[in-house]
């Protein structure tokens, strides 16, 4: 869906999600997030289910469940056949992330569902300058410091996900954590190696 939100090219729009519908507001424009945002993997780099669970901060449980119901699929690889493991992008955590974030802020799952089909729209630098705001029924999408600040004001906001941050966090998480490419073997990690000689020993 899309609005006309004029041509001064100092205003953007901030999106909110309500009952399925997109309400657009017009805030003066501002930079959310002047720092660097480091580079995130390759669209074909993935993350096993275990993986992106921990970095996420979710269960495995959830993790499922919101892929059967098409919440949240892994771009990378779902699982298809014996054997196969679901792996996930980098972006694909990220909005598992914020899908926590935002139960935990009590949005109801109709409504992350309509804010997270409106996000897979975005590219990750996108995302990356994104601030969410939430009042527990309403998910407010706000790309400047001042459209937060009205939304404050406006007494619409008691919850925010600064999506620019949890990327940065999440990036350096992630560096630490195996992946892997599709026909690829998973890439390990010192700890990795580590971790099997402890259990080879410990067998010998």
């Amino acid at each position: 869906m899309t609005s006309a939100v004029g041509t001064d090219p100092e205003r953007s729009r901030g999106w909110g999600w309500h009952g399925g519908e997109v309400r657009t507001a017009m805030i003066e424009q501002g930079q959310l997030f002047p720092d660097e945002i480091p580079e995130p993997p390759g669209d074909d780099v993935g993350y096993r289910g275990p993986t992106a669970c921990a970095a996420a901060g979710i269960t495995y449980r959830q993790l499922d469940y919101w892929a059967r119901t098409a919440l949240v699929v892994p771009s990378v690889r779902d699982a298809s056949g014996s054997g196969s493991q679901r792996l996930y992008s980098f972006r694909d955590v990220l909005v598992l992330r914020v899908v926590r974030k935002l139960l935990e802020a009590g949005v109801s799952l109709q409504n992350i569902r309509v804010a997270v089909e409106h996000l897979r729209t975005r590219g990750v630098d996108d995302l990356a300058q994104l601030t969410l705001i939430s009042d527990g029924s309403t998910v407010y999408e706000c790309t400047s410091d001042d459209q937060v600040i009205d939304l404050v004001r406006g007494g619409q906001g008691v919850f925010a996900i600064a999506v620019g941050r949890a990327l940065r966090d999440m990036r350096g998480q992630l560096a630490e954590l195996p992946c892997e490419r599709p026909g690829h073997p998973p890439a390990t990690h010192p700890g990795d190696e580590l971790a099997s000689r402890r259990t080879r020993r410990s067998s010998a």
